[in-house]
């Protein structure tokens, strides 16, 4: 079920006031607050690494791999070269220059 059709249901029993699906309103609810707590500590995470990764990249090209050997020793515990790789190609990636090649490198943009 996708998140937004729990979140509908959930306001509509709510604006219904239907008393017998209140038991599934609270595990949709539960399940939703599950969900945004996983994702928040995903963000925490990745908001602790994004100074360790880019206060790593310089002007000179590095790989993805490059990178993450050099800095996965200070990166949070769980933050994998994926995580690295993801975020320096999609979270961060205004702030990075991507050089194509047969194995793309990475600078920090000036």
């Amino acid at each position: 079920m996708k998140k937004s059709t729990m979140q509908s249901l959930v306001s509509y029993i709510d604006a219904h006031d239907l008393v017998d699906l209140f038991p599934v309103k609270d595990e949709i609810t539960a399940e939703l607050a599950k969900d945004e707590a996983k994702a928040q500590a995903n963000r925490d995470l990745y908001a602790q690494a994004k100074d360790i990764v880019l206060g790593a990249l310089t002007d000179t090209p590095v790989t993805i791999g490059e990178l993450y050997e050099e800095v996965k020793d200070n990166l949070p515990e769980g933050f994998s070269k994926g995580k690295v790789q993801y975020a320096v190609t999609r979270l961060w990636a205004d702030e990075v220059t991507k050089t194509e090649g047969k194995v793309n490198t990475y600078t920090r943009k000036v």
